[in-house]
């Protein structure tokens, strides 16, 4: 669980010297999260493998212009793939199609192998330009261009609570497992583990209940009245423009390959 806080923590920002430097970091925040969204989108509708390859190089290009580590990118791909990888495996044994080869009497089907390499393309190619487009935001930024962009009130300020609290949660958990180690508590395959997970999952609800509580009372004596002024004023500028003339562009192109390719067949 701590490991998960840790990425969080740094999950939307890696280097600040690099990524001050980058053209991506100068766009307007608006245009960044639309274009996300947007380039999401249209590759999940892909199908063409060949279209999906060029979608991906074209997400790590933003990934290199946003000037992102490669070994912590790296890290959090693998994470990522890490939870799709036994549907991927499975996905050729599911699908009925032309036999590559037999386990245990189970057929493999190269029906089923495109299918599987094609959602790894999607999605790592969706993940890569969210993360170069998005992740390398800064968390208030992103609620404030979240703001800008008409998105429900609530969900901006549970975004911006999170990202500002997360820390205080990892503290506690670290408090609490600090305290049964020191009762001795070594964590087994048994019942007694099992239980004592389950009393420290339910004493963090307590306490981040009771903290909440806290907060809010701090809040409202100072003024708070159910809403964060947002002091961001995003201006579109030339160069907002240029790149999302460029970015439509590249949205179109994979399409009109993606219909092509269909045609052609």
């Amino acid at each position: 669980m701590s490991e998960i806080l840790e990425v969080e923590q740094q999950s939307w920002t890696d280097s600040q010297s690099t990524e001050q430097e980058s053209f991506l970091r100068s766009l307007d925040p608006r245009a960044r999260v639309v274009a996300s969204v947007i380039f999401s989108v249209t590759v999940v509708s892909l199908n063409n493998l060949a279209v999906l390859t060029v979608a991906l190089f074209f997400a790590i290009a933003l990934m290199m212009s946003a000037r992102m580590p490669a070994s912590k990118t790296l890290k959090r791909m693998a994470a990522m793939d890490g939870f799709i990888i036994f549907m991927l495996v499975m996905l050729p044994f599911t699908m009925k199609g032309e036999a590559m080869f037999h386990v245990f009497g189970f057929a493999a089907s190269w029906e089923g192998l495109w299918k599987a390499i094609a959602i790894a393309l999607k999605a790592n190619a969706a993940v890569l330009s969210l993360m170069a487009l998005v992740g390398s935001m800064e968390s208030v930024t992103f609620g404030h261009a979240l703001h800008r962009l008409k998105v429900p009130t609530n969900l901006v300020h549970l975004l911006l609570f999170t990202v500002r609290y997360i820390e205080v949660l990892h503290e506690e958990y670290q408090r609490l497992r600090n305290a049964m180690k020191t009762r001795g508590f070594r964590p087994r395959n048994s019942w007694h583990t099992y239980q004592s997970f389950g009393y420290l999952i339910g004493m963090m609800l307590v306490r981040a209940l009771e903290r909440s509580e806290r907060i809010l009372k701090a809040m409202k004596c100072r003024g708070f009245a159910g809403h964060i002024p947002m002091l961001n004023d995003f201006q579109f500028q030339t160069r907002d423009l240029f790149f999302i003339l460029f970015f439509a562009g590249v949205l179109v192109s994979l399409v009109l390959l993606e219909v092509f390719n269909a045609l052609s067949y």
